[in-house]
């Protein structure tokens, strides 16, 4: 595990984007793991600058997001589709039919997550997978759990998940009480995951994950047994380490 520190969350933002702009400049056809929150907004943000600058091309790469919400629309202003084509999707010169996002509106939701699994498998796994962490340590939508779930599966979202995205929401009443996330065998199996925080909120999360047992009840945990996984910080999620 490599811990890296930084002043602002800008700096995280555009260090993150300097290493997904390596592996894609390594392997024009990378496989990448997406995530959603405001965490990564400042990495895609510089990631659409390099492509406007001519530095990056994303006609040839593949993205797989980590998870979507139960039972709203793909154009919902909360869904995790939405968010993709807003902040980076619709930005740069992605195919369209190399993004996938889970499907949260799947007549059977369990076939679905096992059919994204296996999608997943067949691209030949993640290459980089981009995490942001739950104020609870999750990852994706692994909440904190008596064991790690491996597949992709459906989540009952805790209380302390549906308070922190509120924010998103008209009111906590509208935020979705389910959604279908990666489970932790995909994101253990990507050949590198690079894991953002920033802010006060995320210190205790980030130190029980750095330095608290393996334990599902602190799903960021798991990472500690990674080959290649770099935690990318600002001053304040760092402040416990």
């Amino acid at each position: 595990m490599q811990i890296c520190r930084f002043s602002t969350a800008a700096q995280v933002g555009q260090a993150a984007a300097a290493l997904i702009a390596a592996q894609l400049l390594r392997k024009p056809d990378s496989v990448l793991g997406l995530a959603t929150g405001s965490s990564p907004i400042p990495t895609y943000q510089e990631l659409i600058r390099l492509y406007q600058a001519g530095v990056l091309d994303f006609s040839h790469m593949v993205s797989y997001n980590l998870d979507e919400y139960v039972g709203i629309p793909v154009d919902h202003v909360c869904s995790y589709h939405r968010f993709m084509q807003d902040n980076l999707f619709s930005h740069v010169n992605v195919r369209p039919e190399c993004t996938h996002v889970p499907d949260g509106n799947a007549a059977d939701l369990a076939a679905a997550a096992a059919a994204y699994d296996e999608a997943i498998r067949a691209a030949g796994g993640i290459d980089v997978q981009v995490l942001g962490i739950g104020r609870n340590g999750h990852i994706g939508f692994n909440e904190p759990a008596d064991v790690f779930t491996w597949g992709c599966h459906v989540v009952n979202l805790t209380e302390s998940t549906i308070e922190a995205n509120t924010r998103f929401f008209a009111s906590s009443a509208d935020v979705p009480r389910q959604a279908v996330s990666l489970g932790v065998g995909a994101i253990m199996d990507a050949r590198q995951v690079l894991l953002i925080a920033t802010g006060s909120d995320k210190a205790d999360a980030v130190a029980a994950a750095v330095h608290g047992d393996i334990d599902p009840h602190t799903p960021a945990s798991i990472l500690q047994a990674h080959h290649q996984v770099i935690f990318l910080l600002d001053e304040a999620a760092a402040a416990k380490l």
